[in-house]
């Protein structure tokens, strides 16, 4: 088992990780809107974390605290991720489609460009030798599997909640919502803040994992992963970031013996899977399983 977790552990972790920023687009997208800015707030994040272990400013907050500082990042991230989500959100989310989408891309290149141009942040360098929470990669998975299964029960709740059936109102159709006394900018606010806060506390649990943080955690091809993840997933299931991080972070390692081919099979599964499986794995699923429940209830009241 030891030699596995060695072996593995990291990957392990890694294939949480991602589901988790796969979820952090999944709320936006819940209530209708193809925001694109989780990588820019999983940055933020990181960036927070890193500072706060390894700036000086902070040694007298990491002398006292001890290992305390990590949450205490975590938390700052949280919040000031949430800020930030509200300022952009307010005015962005009055955009709608490709127009948002745009609008959240150039956020993200925004924020990157200016944590390449800051000393604080270490400019292209980035910060190097960010301190370990845990001496082993793969106990980082104490960290991001709480979170994981505390996003599924938030997830299983804010399903059946009030909340969770305004923003599949404003997904299915916007105006009508709006007429029912829905308000849209406030749920879709809502959604683009809780989409935020997700990916700045994995971004700030991500820093020590890492080991060292750069302007390469926010880009836009980060963006069209994460989106991958949800969209083969299945965007309209709470399960479907969950299963599409993991199936398509794995997938490379998989098919890492095939070598360069790799990233052509790769990229085959993702046309595949967007041709055929337009509601995706787990939509997939459900229709064949109520195909099925049909076929045989016919059956049951013929007979």
């Amino acid at each position: 088992m030891d030699q596995f977790l060695q072996n593995y552990g990291f990957l392990l972790v890694t294939l949480v990780q991602q589901s988790l920023l796969a979820y952090s687009l999944y709320f936006p997208l819940m209530a209708g809107q193809l925001s694109l800015a989780s990588p820019g707030f999983y940055a933020l994040g990181g960036y927070i974390a890193a500072i706060m272990a390894t700036a000086e400013y902070f040694a007298p907050w990491r002398d006292a605290l001890g290992w305390g500082i990590f949450p205490l990042g975590w938390l700052a991230a949280g919040i000031i991720s949430g800020i930030l989500a509200l300022l952009v959100g307010i005015p962005a989310l009055r955009l709608r489609g490709i127009y948002l989408a745009l609008a959240t891309i150039a956020f993200v290149e925004i924020l990157r460009v200016i944590c390449l141009n800051l000393a604080i942040t270490g400019g292209a360098i980035g910060i190097f030798g960010i301190p370990q929470l845990f001496e082993s990669r793969w106990s980082y998975i104490w960290t991001f599997g709480p979170l994981l299964l505390l996003i599924l029960c938030f997830s299983y709740r804010l399903d059946r909640s009030r909340v969770g059936r305004a923003f599949k109102a404003i997904r299915e159709d916007e105006l009508a919502a709006d007429a029912m006394g829905i308000n849209p900018t406030r749920y879709k606010v809502l959604a683009f803040v809780i989409g935020a806060v997700l990916a700045g506390v994995v971004g700030a649990m991500s820093a020590p994992f890492l080991n060292t943080w750069n302007a390469r955690q926010g880009t836009f091809d980060a963006s069209i992963a994460y989106l991958a993840y949800v969209l083969i997933g299945g965007s309209r299931s709470m399960w479907g970031p969950l299963l599409g991080g993991i199936m398509l972070s794995a997938l490379p390692e998989i098919l890492r013996p095939l070598k360069d081919a790799r990233l052509i099979i790769n990229g085959l599964v993702l046309v595949f899977a967007s041709i055929y499986l337009p509601q995706g794995i787990v939509g997939a699923v459900g229709s064949i399983r109520n195909f099925t429940t049909q076929t045989l209830g016919i059956g049951r009241s013929e007979k």
